[in-house]
Formats: C-alpha cells, sequence, structure tokens
C-alpha cells in the first residue's frame, strides 16, 4: 500500500494487479448491433438484474428463516414483524420473482419472434430454454416456504398433477414429496432445491448463456441490415442496461412498498383446501386448462392428455431450432410464427378466464 502513498490512485493500484483496462479496452471494442429491434435486447440484461436481486434477498432471508413445518411459518413472521426492514427484504424478494418470470417470457419470445435461435446460435437457444424452466423451478419449490394455507395447498395440488405421467409419474410426485402427503421431508426437499442446488444449476448455465453471447453477439432480425455502425458496448450500451435497471428498480419497490406481501393463516394439513384457490399468474395457464377440459377423453383421464401435451410442448420448444428448417437456413417462417403468436394468445386467454372465473 506504499505505492499508494506515494500519490498513485486506488484505480492504478488495481489496475496493475487485475488488468481492469484490458476489460475496459475489451468492451469498448464489443457492439451491439443499432437496428429498430435493438430495444428487446434490454430484457436479457434486465432478467440478470432481477436475478441478482433474488440471490441478495434470498441469502437476507435464509439467516433467519427455519425450514421446519413447526417453526417455518413463526420464522417468516419473525422477519415480516420484528426483522428491521423484514417485511421489505421479503416483498422484495416477492415481487423481483414475479417480475423475473415476466421479464424471462418476455426475452424467450422476443427472441423466438426474431428468429435469433437459428445457426450458429442454437446452444443460446437451448441454455435459454433451460433457464425459463430453472426460474418455474424456482418459483414452484419457493411456494411452499412459508407454510401458510395458499402454500400448503398449493403445492399439494401442483405436486399431485405430475402423477398421471405415465410410467415416471409417482415416482416424480414421491421424489418433490419425499413422501405420500406434504409434510416435514416435502418442505426439506423443496428448501434444498430452492437453495441450493437450482442457484447452483442456474448459476453455471447464466454463465453458459453470457459466454455464448460473447461468442456470438447479439442477433440481428432476418430481413433487417444494420446500415448504422453497431452501439459501442461500454459506455454507451451498458448506460441504456443502467437505466433500465434503475427503471425496473423503480418499479420493483413501487410494488413492494405499496402491495407488501401478506402472510395468510398457518397451514393445517388436516383442512380442507381453501375455496377458490389458485397458483401464481405464470402457472395459470396449465391450471386453467386442466379445469377446462372434460374429466376423460377417450376414456383416458384428462390429467393424463395435459401432462402428454405439456411434455410434447416442451420437447418442442426446446427443439424449435431443429424443428424450423427455413430459419436454418436464413429465411422467414410464418409458420412458426403463426404457433408463436397463438401461443400468446392462449396464454393471455387462460390467465384472464382464471382471474375472471375464481
Amino acid at each position: 500500500m506504499g505505492e499508494l502513498k506515494q500519490g498513485r490512485g486506488l484505480g492504478d493500484w488495481l489496475n496493475e494487479r487485475v488488468r481492469l483496462s484490458s476489460l475496459v479496452d475489451f468492451l469498448r471494442q464489443k457492439e451491439v448491433p443499432r437496428q429498430k429491434h435493438s430495444f428487446w435486447y434490454i430484457f436479457g440484461g434486465l432478467a440478470f438484474f432481477f436475478f441478482s436481486i433474488q440471490v441478495l434477498t434470498g441469502v437476507l432471508l435464509v439467516i433467519y428463516y427455519s425450514p421446519r413445518p413447526d417453526s417455518a411459518y413463526e420464522s417468516v413472521r419473525f422477519i415480516g414483524s420484528q426483522v428491521p426492514f423484514g417485511w421489505l427484504i421479503r416483498s422484495l424478494h416477492g415481487w423481483s420473482a414475479n417480475l423475473l418470470i415476466g421479464v424471462v417470457l418476455i426475452h424467450f419470445f422476443s427472441v423466438f419472434f426474431l428468429k435469433a435461435y437459428r445457426r450458429p446460435r442454437e446452444m443460446m437457444w437451448f441454455s435459454g430454454v433451460l433457464l425459463l424452466f430453472l426460474m418455474l423451478g424456482f418459483a414452484f419449490t419457493g411456494f411452499l416456504l412459508p407454510w401458510d394455507t395458499k402454500a400448503y395447498f398449493a403445492t399439494k395440488i401442483g405436486t399431485e398433477i405430475p402423477r398421471t405421467i405415465p410410467l415416471i409419474g409417482d415416482w416424480m410426485v414421491s421424489i418433490l414429496r419425499g413422501g405420500e402427503y406434504i409434510a416435514e421431508e416435502s418442505l426439506k426437499r423443496l428448501f434444498a432445491l430452492h437453495v441450493v442446488i437450482l442457484p447452483l444449476l442456474t448459476s453455471a448455465l447464466i454463465l453458459f448463456h453470457l459466454i455464448l453471447n460473447q461468442v456470438h453477439a447479439s442477433s440481428i432480425p432476418l430481413r433487417i441490415e444494420a446500415r448504422q455502425p453497431g452501439i459501442p458496448f461500454y459506455p454507451n450500451y451498458l448506460f441504456r442496461d443502467a437505466i433500465s435497471w434503475l427503471v425496473g428498480l423503480t418499479l420493483l419497490l413501487s410494488l413492494a412498498l405499496l402491495w407488501p406481501l401478506q402472510l395468510g393463516l398457518k397451514a393445517d394439513p388436516f383442512a380442507s383446501a381453501p375455496v377458490g384457490i389458485r397458483p401464481e399468474w405464470y402457472f395459470l395457464t396449465l391450471f386453467e386448462t386442466l379445469r377446462l377440459v372434460p374429466a376423460q377423453i377417450l376414456g383416458v383421464a384428462s390429467e393424463v392428455w395435459v401432462n402428454l401435451a405439456v411434455m410434447v410442448v416442451t420437447g418442442g420448444i426446446f427443439l424449435v431450432p431443429i424443428l424450423d428448417r427455413k430459419a436454418s437456413r436464413q429465411q422467414a417462417s410464418p409458420i412458426f410464427t403463426a404457433i408463436g403468436v397463438a401461443a400468446c394468445l392462449y396464454m393471455v386467454t387462460a390467465i384472464a378466464l382464471a382471474y375472471l372465473t375464481t
């Protein structure tokens, strides 16, 4: 530290040891395409921002949380009523989860409609789809942790859905619950998934996704030519990202302050499920589909058909870069665009119906 006393700044001292100037030079040379769809690029960075908020607030909540049925509810109530700003941290965690999934879905559909999955970015699509499913996994595994009435019965219903999947249904339910019923083992397993396993998988996959983005750069949509010079990532595009993060933080704080998360009554496993219970909005498409289809189709339970449909749709989403032959040849594919539009309309309609009828 003697060099600092001789008039050298902290920046020079750090640069000599970690070569910050090399990183800055790299970011100055990196460019983002300048075209009319550039706006959609910000949602990837915004998703990373909300994920960072999730990690930060989650670490703070874990300090006081107790993953046991006889103390989980009390620990969450203690966080909200006794821990300084605990209610705010919990609200930030809950609302940032909703905003994260919303932003990831926007990013997913923007990549889909702009055909950014075409060669050579197939691996970026595969990793992005896996990240979307991991975000939904975070939401599902974290829902039970407060151990209130809504959390308990929503998780009970949610973990029952996979049971009708042929061959592996009962095994999946047993893995999630740790037994036949939602009990202490269920809470421990979902807690471990939520705070250890999923974060490790997600962090590794995010790193892989970011590396691929550096390798292949941002995609330019079909039939769009970037006639102007690209936007330097540093400082121009980084400044745009910072503005989007500031807007996201403002929205998050507004939601957390105006509508703080409420804790319901403590779960009673021996009570009946409350009337009108429903999952969070991002699971309402599946919820409403199960509610609307007949009890049996061709003599087979509707849950079996819906689970098979979910498996087919999931596989189809993952294999889009392979199935869309035209996009792989740098051509437009109106059929896949129409499928995407239909999927968006169905999701919005199902979510609206769920809110209107329950």
